[in-house]
């Protein structure tokens, strides 16, 4: 737009959109605009479409399982908050934290406290499955990863937030079961309806360095299917906290 010289008003009028469209196409990289809005666009700028919107193209290149990769990043903490707090916001039926710690959601994501507890209780499923902070598994992670904040510790920082929850029966909280815990310190799986957030977990490294990849449900059996069963199955099979459970500290 500074290359044409035009203001986004003017380039509203040349593609015949209002302003506040053309200033939302600039504010919202994952906003893709119709293609016939893209093809005026492009040649008002004097560029090519697929350098102002390349996401369009690789949608459009996308077949089978890949359509269901909105994106990836190489690590957990590239990937903005801002997504974090608009899958949570936008899920009306099913979240799902099924991180080993899930530490990170509280600090991570602006007033989360107050959006589960009202996501509850207008009727969205709301669970946590953690690790147990005295489990073997845990203890070995903690020896691998090496770090001062350890995976226990991460862990009973999410368990006191949640305890600040215990009034939200809607709210459940399981620990997974001692045969799962590999399984779960390898994989994290963070659902928001039918879109999720995967982490697997690399050697040696924490989870905010280790990659993640954004799904989204489009076909039965696709990416986000399989991840949404192994997540299920560990939930299926975990166990109450006991403090939570009784409405005590943790």
């Amino acid at each position: 737009m500074d290359s044409a010289g035009l203001s986004p008003r003017q380039l509203a009028l040349r593609v015949g959109v209002s302003g506040k469209t053309v200033e939302r196409w600039i504010a919202d990289d994952a906003l893709i605009p119709h293609a016939r809005n893209r093809e005026d666009a492009s040649q008002a700028l004097g560029v090519e479409a697929d350098m102002l919107w390349p996401k369009a193209v690789r949608d459009r290149l996308k077949t089978g399982g890949d359509r269901e990769v909105v994106q990836t990043y190489p690590y957990r903490s590239a990937c903005p908050s801002t997504v974090w707090a608009g899958l949570i916001a936008d899920a009306s039926e099913e979240l799902l934290f099924a991180g080993y710690t899930n530490y990170f959601l509280w600090t991570q994501v602006p007033a989360i406290a107050a959006t589960l507890r009202q996501k509850a209780t207008s009727g969205c499923r709301v669970r946590f499955l953690l690790g147990d902070p005295d489990g073997d598994v845990t203890r070995q992670r903690e020896v691998i990863e090496g770090v001062a904040l350890t995976v226990s510790t991460r862990i009973h920082m999410s368990l006191e937030e949640l305890a600040k929850l215990t009034d939200v029966p809607e709210i459940e909280v399981r620990y997974s079961a001692a045969e799962d815990a590999m399984n779960h310190v390898s994989l994290s799986v963070f659902r928001f309806d039918d879109q999720a957030l995967i982490t697997p977990h690399l050697a040696r490294v924490v989870g905010h360095d280790s990659p993640l990849m954004h799904v989204r449900r489009r076909d039965q059996g696709g990416l986000f299917d399989r991840f949404a069963e192994h997540a299920e199955e560990l939930w299926g099979r975990g166990v109450p906290v006991p403090a939570l459970a009784s409405g005590g500290k943790p």
